[in-house]
């Protein structure tokens, strides 16, 4: 493989990692009152202040991912942001049995999954320094 093409696979893989916090970043952005909200419903506490530092954690750590400015701080940002996010909004042990548990469940593992990517990321970028 030519290392254009192993670059451009490269941004694209980091791309869909970052994907879900791009877009979430976004919407909070454009929605504060709706990521104020968000952060009340889930017992955050100063759910300004959170909601702003949310906004700003997922869309500078993507940021950095994808241009590689301390890419594995970036990373690390968003696995570490990843875990506890999904600590606090996927507690589905909490959950009676049923469809809603089981999605939950999904969504908390696949959170997990990103998670160690991110670490695979920050430890593949640190080796190749």
């Amino acid at each position: 493989m030519s290392p254009a093409a192993r670059r451009a696979l490269t941004l694209l893989g980091l791309l869909g990692l970052c994907a879900a916090y791009l877009q979430g970043g976004l919407n909070k952005l454009f929605d504060y009152p709706g990521a104020v909200a968000e952060a009340a419903h889930f017992g955050l506490p100063l759910p300004s202040a959170t909601a702003a530092l949310t906004i700003a954690l997922e869309l500078g750590a993507s940021a950095m991912v994808l241009t590689g400015w301390r890419r594995p701080l970036g990373a690390l940002a968003l696995m570490a942001f990843t875990l506890a996010a999904t600590a606090v909004a996927n507690r589905y042990w909490e959950l009676p049995a049923g469809m809603e548990r089981f999605m939950m469940a999904n969504s908390f593992y696949e959170h997990l999954g990103l998670a160690g990517a991110f670490l695979l990321v920050a430890l593949h970028d640190r080796q190749a320094a």
